[in-house]
């Protein structure tokens, strides 16, 4: 077998999670790493928008790279899927499924994930993953449950005035690790919710974050609001939260 085809073999589980709170069943895609064994333990990241995250952020691809290429610790990613109907109301802070969805996240998921695989559960061996809205509900989740989650992946996080105000409520966020990738393209980004200066609005919350001392690797590079540059800079983003 080629070095290429073992970046390309993977194993990933799909299932389907049962959820009281979303009033329906959730689909994720668990990749499981190579030489996966059930009595050993793993760290594991979440990721938002999980069939993006396979599909288009090659996550998988990037797992098994750093594992043979670098010898990096396997672990398993879980992709949470989102129905775009429902994305937005899901993951902005404002949104009607906000609240739903973040207790779907923390009292049904992780717990379904830890009793079928042998994650971790130290906050510490979790990280939450997201692009855009989805970099936001993460930072919210590990706000506003620090005892399950204090590392947050972000690419071009949709980091707007409701997140600050909740960044601003806490005093000491020292616990809390952040990658945060901003391209430097991303001045005129247009959502569902209008047009807004990503850039502007990531420089803002990380001079929120570094005054609460809040760990962080950020990176600003030129790049625009795709995956076709988060994609590239994922692996750097896994290595400095589960190195």
């Amino acid at each position: 077998m080629s070095d290429d085809a073992l970046y390309y073999k993977r194993t990933i589980v799909k299932a389907e999670v049962s959820s009281a709170f979303l009033q329906q069943q959730r689909p994720v895609r668990i990749f499981l790493p190579p030489g996966y064994n059930e009595l050993l333990s793993y760290p594991v990241i979440y990721c938002q928008d999980g069939e993006q995250f396979f599909n288009f952020g090659r996550i998988a691809t990037h797992m098994n790279r750093l594992i043979y290429d670098e010898s990096f610790e396997p672990a398993i990613i879980v992709g949470v899927d989102v129905d775009t109907k429902t994305r937005t109301s899901e993951y902005a802070p404002e949104g009607s499924r906000f609240p739903v969805y973040c207790r779907f996240f923390a009292e049904e998921l992780i717990p379904f994930i830890q009793q079928n695989y042998p994650v971790r559960t130290a906050p510490e061996d979790r990280v939450l993953a997201g692009d855009s809205l989805g970099g936001t509900v993460s930072l919210h989740l590990a706000l506003d449950y620090p005892d399950l989650f204090c590392k947050v992946l972000s690419l071009s996080g949709a980091f707007l005035q409701e997140t600050r105000e909740r960044i601003a409520a806490e005093t000491d966020l020292s616990w809390l690790s952040l990658y945060m990738l901003i391209g430097l393209d991303e001045t005129e980004v247009t959502t569902e919710r209008g047009t807004f200066d990503f850039l502007a609005e990531n420089r803002k919350t990380k001079k929120l974050l570094d005054e609460r001392s809040s760990r962080m690797l950020y990176v600003e590079k030129p790049g625009k609001h795709l995956w076709g540059f988060w994609q590239n800079e994922l692996p750097e983003g896994i290595k400095y939260l589960l190195r």
